[in-house]
């Protein structure tokens, strides 16, 4: 696990982010075991009461299930999964159009724009992940 924190952000609101950019790229699956609380700190050189937060904050929006004295696993209801990539995609779209509009660009012309460095930057990482 590599996370790069920022002194912006909670913590457990980084770990949190992580799991669901790690869900959202198909990294960690649905159904998918994940490292106990304990181990997540250690892992991540956290305070063990911050990973537990963090565990706390995912099972309340349903990210994760704990069954007793169980593993967490990552949630398999489809619409929770659906959801966090919806999540992340707005969450971008709505950084880059906050830093675009005073450009005042057509509409047209910036989706091309993003649309050739978007295929660009994957036509990239497929040459390198050869």
């Amino acid at each position: 696990m590599n996370v790069t924190f920022n002194n912006r952000d909670p913590v457990y609101l980084q770990v949190v982010r992580y799991f669901k950019e790690q869900i959202a790229t198909g990294r960690l699956a649905g159904g998918q075991e994940i490292p106990s609380r304990r181990e997540l700190a250690g892992l991540l050189h956290i305070n063990p009461n911050t990973a537990q937060r963090a565990y706390k904050e995912m099972e309340e929006q349903k990210l994760i299930t704990t069954a007793g004295n169980s593993p967490s696993r990552i949630t398999t209801d489809e619409a929770v999964l659906k959801s966090i990539r919806h999540e992340l995609l707005g969450e971008a779209v709505d950084a880059f159009v906050g830093s675009v509009k005073k450009i005042e660009v057509p509409v047209d012309e910036l989706l091309g724009l993003v649309r050739e460095r978007y295929e660009s930057e994957r036509a990239s990482r497929q040459e390198v992940a050869r």
